[in-house]
């Protein structure tokens, strides 16, 4: 008589399954997708912002000398200061008289050859190019740097505030849903359908798998829109040096995603009601804060940033902008995302033997100690 029964999904498609109901029960939220278009809709605005405020500013000031003039001729939105030498241009450059000069490119002080052949002169600033000087001359001239090492604060500021606000966003959203979603599971009794069909485990599995790939697909439509709105407004400057750090965020928020969403799971695990989530969500929430308004605060402060940036929690945020910053070695974001990786990795085992021992006991909340010691 079994004969022709179904046979029981594996794990593999187990969690499968899961995922793609949580994939599906998202989308079909009107609350997600609206809250979704809105963040995006909130990125754009902030680029194009960005790209007006740096295009529409009072002129930019550059220093020219008689061999350069003619590359700002009948160019609007400069202040041009002619000097009398290339010598006297730099110093109006290293006092901050202007954001900017132009040079022969035989007079750069310690540079190498021009790059570029087609350029008879060289643009030099202090330690970053004016925003909106390069679609202003519609060209893309040679640039020395006076001090590399520097960074124009408030673009430092912006980077890191765009860093720790999608991070908060994203892990605090989904890491909330997914424990109400635990939850909700349980306060209905489904919970008990559902693991009389699939183990424990790979109901978990597919939670977070499912909560990942929307998370992830939110990281990659952002960073395009990044991309493409600093393309358009003529910031090429900022997204040369984003590139790199854009991509190490990608990977190190995708390993620190899970292993938030992982004890997310466990935290509404551990309690029945709605009412009750706070209690055991706040302190991941408190892990999720922290990082973010650190990085608001301390941006500027080298060693809290290097800290953090081995830190777990706190790494998906700070290590990217050590990069943008270029104060990280190339080693640096290897050990850091190996020491996340087998954070992961521990709070996948802690959470999935936390939620396998909550899941079925209903009514008062579950101590963490008896959640452990079930088996």
């Amino acid at each position: 008589m079994n004969a022709h029964a179904p046979a029981a999904p594996s794990t593999a498609q187990s969690v499968w399954l899961v995922a793609e109901r949580e994939i599906g029960s998202r989308l079909r939220s009107k609350a997600f997708v609206i809250s979704t278009a809105i963040l995006f809709v909130v990125a754009l605005a902030a680029v194009v912002w960005g790209g007006f405020a740096a295009g529409s500013s009072d002129g930019i000031k550059v220093a020219v000398t008689s061999d350069t003039a003619a590359a700002v001729q009948g160019v609007d939105g400069l202040e041009v200061t002619d000097a009398d030498s290339a010598a006297s241009a730099l110093a109006l450059v290293e006092d901050g008289t202007v954001s900017a000069a132009l040079i022969p490119s035989d007079q750069v002080p310690d540079a190498a050859a021009p790059a570029s052949a087609a350029f008879d002169y060289t643009i030099v600033v202090d330690d970053d190019v004016p925003s909106g000087l390069m679609p202003l001359l519609s060209q893309s001239p040679p640039v020395h740097l006076l001090d590399p090492s520097g960074t124009d604060f408030l673009l430092r500021y912006f980077v890191a505030l765009g860093f720790g606000i999608v991070f908060l966003v994203a892990a605090s959203t989904f890491g909330g849903t997914i424990a109400q979603s635990v939850v909700e599971e349980k306060q209905t009794r489904v919970v008990e359908l559902l693991i009389s069909a699939i183990p424990v485990r790979a109901l978990l599995a597919g939670k977070v798998i499912g909560n990942t790939i929307l998370a992830m697909a939110q990281i990659l439509v952002l960073a395009a829109i990044a991309v493409v709105g600093l393309t358009v407004t003529g910031q090429d400057l900022i997204l040369t040096g984003l590139g790199g750090p854009l991509v190490w965020f990608s990977v190190f928020f995708l390993f620190g995603f899970i292993l938030l969403a992982a004890l997310f799971a466990a935290a509404g695990a551990m309690v029945s009601r709605q009412e009750d989530i706070g209690s055991t969500t706040t302190p991941l929430t408190m892990l999720v804060m922290l990082p973010y308004f650190l990085v608001i605060f301390f941006n500027d402060n080298t060693l809290v940033m290097t800290i953090m940036s081995y830190v777990p929690f706190s790494a998906p945020v700070a290590m990217p902008l050590r990069l943008y910053l270029g104060e990280a070695l190339w080693w640096e974001p290897l050990v850091s995302l190996v020491a996340l990786v087998a954070t992961c990795v521990a709070a996948i085992l802690v959470g999935a033997r936390i939620y396998s021992g909550s899941l079925l006991r209903m009514g008062a909340r579950v101590k963490l100690v008896e959640a452990l010691s079930r088996n």
